[in-house]
């Protein structure tokens, strides 16, 4: 695939979701994605090789929680390869990011990523969520493809400021999962991939 033909489709994905599209951010996320499938197999990274799917699956899938980031203090759990991290900090340059994963490898990846992309809004920490300190609390945590939201809710609540927010990124509604939390207030929004057929969801936990 083309860089063009996948800066219209970038372009276009941004736009549906009504994201911020101008060329400068867009060129940060190709590289990104460029990144990413020039180190994937060093570093492990991801299975997806075709560059339009990765647009879809690694890019606007990240990009599609943005409207639903609160405050200015984000930490990303089990970022792997800086999901939805590095995405998220392209496009939202006033927030401070925290990028954490147990992997150090991954993260060293993810750090080399952001000398490249000259990225100075993300922090990254190579430590197990349970071992991880932040004094100052986060406004949002994220957790794609980390773990059950019981567990994600036991393991990152402490980590929260007051009044913030758990955003955990699941495909369909893990109705179980949901039914086992009796201590946190609970949103599911749907959530629409521009160019994917897949079901996404973030669920929204407040603890109590």
């Amino acid at each position: 695939m083309k860089v063009p033909a996948l800066t219209e489709q970038l372009a276009n994905g941004l736009e549906a979701l009504q994201l911020p599209a101008d060329p400068g951010r867009i060129d940060a996320l190709l590289k990104f994605l460029a990144l990413m499938h020039k180190w994937g197999a060093t570093y492990n990274l991801t299975a997806i090789k075709d560059a339009r799917a990765a647009v879809g699956l690694h890019l606007l899938d990240s990009l599609a929680v943005s409207p639903y980031l609160q405050g200015e203090h984000i930490l990303d759990v089990g970022t792997g390869a800086g999901l939805p991290g590095i995405p998220l900090a392209i496009l939202n340059e006033q927030r401070r990011f925290v990028l954490l994963d147990s992997s150090a490898k991954k993260i060293r990846f993810v750090r080399q990523a952001l000398v490249e992309l000259g990225l100075r809004n993300v922090e990254t920490a190579a430590v197990r969520v349970e071992e991880y300190q932040d004094l100052a609390g986060f406004d949002t945590v994220l957790a794609r493809a980390f773990a059950s939201l019981s567990e994600i809710l036991q393991k990152t609540r402490r980590l929260l400021s007051p009044g913030g927010r758990i955003l955990a990124l699941k495909g369909r509604v893990p109705e179980e999962e949901i039914q086992g939390l009796v201590s946190a207030d609970i949103k599911v929004h749907g959530l629409t991939i521009p160019g994917l057929d897949i079901e996404r969801h973030v669920i929204e936990l407040r603890a109590d």
